[in-house]
């Protein structure tokens, strides 16, 4: 799938007919779903509030879809080996989450702006942006910067729901300066976790879109668990439902799903650009790996949950969904991962060529116009690097 806007006009070759039934499961009919865990296709799906979903991809953009999933999760693993053998201080994998980034991250246009926390390397990767540059940040040779307007997507944030905030007054800043009405709109989305719900900053961004009508989509990505918090100790009732506290529209989605991710996805910023507000979408999914690669999820969960969960791999899906409707064959998927092994081998190559910065660097960048005590405490580092015969700074 072209790194543009999937939600244009499909060309070329359909795929082989659907098979039309309702896209909700029975344990819960609010679950928006388009491609169960067998693979199986659905022609629709009905939120709370009747809308129906549903997407219509050339077999391009579905083989695309499943391109981006296979290289989002080997780039992912390659960060989370990195860290394991020293390279890295730290790594927030997004494993088992793939199809959530993927499908919303597809979802937006090319004007939308991302305020993402520290695991969206899916969407990030779907803005076009160098896997490489989050990696500066986890390797502690930069600050993690990049400029938010270039790339349309916010700085990682590590304050858990700060980013909310941030989301919900720039959205406001779009609709004060009349960038809304119509299709080529502005949207924001905001991406956290089921924790983050729990956090004061997430509530207040929710009050302020809904009384601004600020054209913002908060989308959580529940994975079940709040570093070790499970879900039941966090809310007696599902998240998506909070929504119509706030005087918005929730709507909870397979997260596992990228078909389902990407139509409800789609709708909620469609109506964001045109004016009609915030919403939030509950992407229901897991977490298959540890919360940080400093977590140790053996401690608070057990093993035949993550089985039960593995059997839903939204990966695997898409594979049987392709296989079944005869949209790719053995050659594509061998092709797919032959991309993505060389991808993650060039991803780690360059990681390990980044130069460790100068120590006093960390002196730069504090204050934008200065400060006489930084200026005073970097002049006394630099003396005491210069006591060490034959130093360099």
């Amino acid at each position: 799938m072209a790194k543009g806007d999937p939600g244009a006009t499909p060309r070329g070759k359909r795929a082989a007919p659907r098979t039309k039934q309702p896209g909700n499961t029975a344990a819960d009919p609010d679950l928006v779903q388009l491609l169960t865990p067998d693979g199986e296709r659905l022609e629709c799906a009905t939120g709370p509030d009747g809308t129906e979903y549903r997407v219509d991809f050339t077999d391009e953009e579905y083989r695309g879809l499943y391109r981006d999933l296979v290289l989002v999760r080997r780039l992912d693993a390659e960060a989370t080996a990195l860290q394991r053998q020293g390279e890295l201080g730290l790594w927030a994998s997004l494993l088992g989450q793939e199809a959530a980034q993927v499908g919303s991250g597809r979802a937006l246009r090319t004007q939308d702006m991302v305020f993402p926390t520290y695991r969206e390397h899916g969407v990030l990767y779907c803005r076009g942006i160098d896997p490489i540059m989050p990696l500066g940040l986890f390797r502690g040779v930069d600050q993690g910067g990049w400029d938010p307007n270039e790339f349309k997507f916010g700085i990682y944030t590590i304050v858990i729901g700060s980013q909310t905030l941030h989301a919900t007054g720039y959205a406001m800043g779009i609709t004060m300066d009349g960038r809304t009405g119509g299709d080529d709109g502005e949207a924001v989305i905001a991406y956290f976790g089921d924790g983050a719900t729990s956090q004061g900053d997430v509530n207040e961004a929710f009050i302020w879109s809904s009384v601004f009508n600020a054209p913002v989509v908060f989308f959580c990505q529940n994975n079940q668990y709040a570093i070790s918090e499970p879900l039941e100790r966090q809310t007696r009732i599902p998240l998506y439902r909070r929504a119509a506290g706030f005087g918005f529209p929730g709507v909870r989605v397979d997260g596992n799903d990228v078909l389902a991710t990407y139509a409800v996805s789609r709708h909620a910023l469609d109506n964001a650009r045109n004016g009609q507000g915030p919403s939030l979408i509950e992407a229901y999914t897991y977490r298959m790996g540890a919360h940080t690669t400093s977590d140790d999820p053996t401690r608070y969960r057990m093993a035949g949950e993550l089985e039960a969960w593995q059997a839903k791999d939204p990966i695997d899906r898409m594979k049987l969904f392709l296989a079944k409707q005869q949209i790719a064959d053995e050659g594509f998927f061998a092709e797919v991962d032959e991309q993505a092994r060389a991808e993650s081998v060039h991803l780690r190559e360059r990681v390990l060529a980044m130069p460790d910065p100068a120590p006093v660097t960390m002196f730069d960048n504090v204050y934008a116009d200065g400060s006489a005590l930084i200026d005073a405490e970097r002049e006394r580092f630099v003396r005491y690097e210069e006591s060490f015969e034959g130093s360099a700074h």
